[in-house]
């Protein structure tokens, strides 16, 4: 998500509390902080969410559509002896070495390359099932979702929500998910039960609200046969499916006990799904959902002890363009012109949106390739914004994205930056990982130096929010 879904999502939520919304402010909006991250894979200028979840968080660039390993590695083709020396560990690996708890949510399938790239080493963020290997390759390595429940680190996370029933092996209906399904006949949540104490399975909003928090060591979530609900289609009701925030504050409660600290990702990834296919409102509400839970977050933690990054791993070929008045409804029309066909604020460079727009023979062309589309017909979540070149689905974009941070060590991501950076930066802030050496020095333990040469307490806690991905990481007290 660039500047472009920012803004457009700063006055999307504007407008739905009654104002114009060009003057309303996101919850991150109002960090000190920001600087701007140069997004490209090793391989590709424009990249993808498995290569930038990996840089994100191993500290290391690698290739497009790989997990966990760096570029040496062969796309879709696993060769053990590469893979072991391509092997990257994540900042959930650094945290649980120095004894803190982790986790992840998201609003995706929880094998999604996003938090895959947390936990996962595969040569296709596609191998989330067994069924998705290549027959060839399946002796080599363990799908996504077994990687989860039965490897390091995956398999200490205290706290797991999301999507991906299928994935686990859950027999369900799967509706219009068009995910993979196992053939191998495991039941992955029986796999991740074993050996646990204090575990709680759920898989709607009664029961994940329900939990009692300060005595669940382990919760897993699973609420839906694969990606969940867009916000704006979910059942709110108690055997539906929560939002970010809810899942969020439970995540929060479980881990905020362990005196070690911890590590938890937050996913808003249905932003992204919401681009490809040019549903702009779809997008942006799942934008202004993710903000309720930076807000949530914000509030309920200690800005002394927390660092807050909010930070995207991609941008969308995604525009705010035209002349349209100061307050006119971002998913509206920039232009009237009684002569020429209407043009919308919100347009995609490419996408599925071009034959929802395309004239063809239609009478209702006036005198343009593009039709005129109807009121009642633009106010559905699932109208398709305009393309003028079609693809079956949007692509990214490759422009840097912003940054923003509040709290101790923010002022170490201002600038323009890698962004495999950020997993430095977060190994730093906590003294975890590669970065433990320089931060854990007999005269320099529990401090940071700032940029104004003041000294600050390593946080306690360490908050990091991404557009597509939210991430809590805690330091552990001496």
């Amino acid at each position: 998500m660039g500047m472009s879904t920012i803004t457009a999502a700063r006055i999307y939520k504007g407008q739905l509390a009654g104002k114009s919304g060009e003057e309303n402010q996101l919850a991150f909006e109002h960090f000190p902080t920001v600087g701007l991250s140069k997004t490209y894979n090793v391989d590709k200028q424009v990249p993808d969410s498995a290569g930038t979840a990996t840089a994100m968080f191993t500290g290391v660039k690698s290739n497009y559509y790989m997990l966990g390993l760096d570029s040496n590695a062969k796309f879709n083709e696993c060769d053990a002896a590469i893979n072991e020396k391509s092997r990257l560990d994540s900042i959930m690996t650094w945290a649980q070495a120095e004894g803190k708890h982790t986790g992840i949510v998201t609003t995706t399938r929880i094998t999604h390359a996003t938090p895959a790239a947390l936990y996962a080493h595969s040569n296709s963020r596609d191998w989330e099932c067994d069924s998705e290997i290549p027959p060839v390759f399946r002796g080599c390595t363990k799908d996504i979702a077994r990687q989860l429940v039965e490897e390091e680190p995956g398999k200490n996370f205290r706290v797991i929500l999301g999507g991906g029933m299928r994935q686990f092996g859950i027999q369900v209906d799967p509706g219009t998910d068009d995910s993979c399904d196992r053939t191998d006949g495991r039941n992955l949540l029986e796999t991740w039960m074993k050996g646990k104490t204090n575990y709680l399975f759920v898989n709607n909003t009664a029961d994940l609200m329900s939990a009692d928090t300060t005595k669940v060591d382990y919760l897993l979530g699973l609420f839906g046969p694969g990606h969940m609900p867009y916000a704006l289609q979910r059942d709110r009701g108690p055997k539906g499916t929560p939002s970010l925030q809810e899942m969020t504050s439970q995540a929060m409660k479980v881990l905020s006990r362990h005196r070690e600290g911890y590590v938890l990702m937050v996913e808003g990834g249905r932003i992204d799904h919401g681009h490809h296919a040019n549903y702009a409102q779809m997008a942006l509400h799942e934008a202004a959902e993710l903000d309720d839970a930076v807000a949530y977050a914000a509030s309920n933690t200690n800005p002394a002890d927390t660092l807050i990054i909010v930070t995207a791993d991609h941008s969308h070929a995604f525009t705010i363009n035209g002349y349209p008045n100061r307050g006119n409804d971002i998913l509206g029309y920039a232009s009237k012109s009684s002569v020429d066909v209407p043009y919308e604020t919100l347009t995609y460079a490419n996408g599925p949106g071009f034959y929802t727009h395309l004239a063809s023979n239609s009478s209702n062309c006036t005198g343009s390739l593009w039709r005129v589309i109807a009121e009642e017909e633009r106010k559905q979540a699932t109208y398709r914004h305009f393309s003028p070149y079609y693809l079956g689905d949007e692509t990214h974009a490759g422009e840097d994205v912003p940054v923003y941070s509040s709290g101790p060590s923010s002022h170490l991501l201002s600038g323009v930056f890698e962004q495999n950076y950020i997993a430095h930066v977060i190994g730093y802030s906590a003294c975890i990982g590669p970065a433990r050496v320089y931060c854990s020095d007999d005269n320099n333990v529990g401090m940071l130096r700032s940029h104004s040469g003041s000294t600050t307490v390593l946080p306690t806690k360490i908050l990091l929010v991404f557009l597509l991905i939210f991430t809590l990481v805690s330091k552990n007290r001496r």
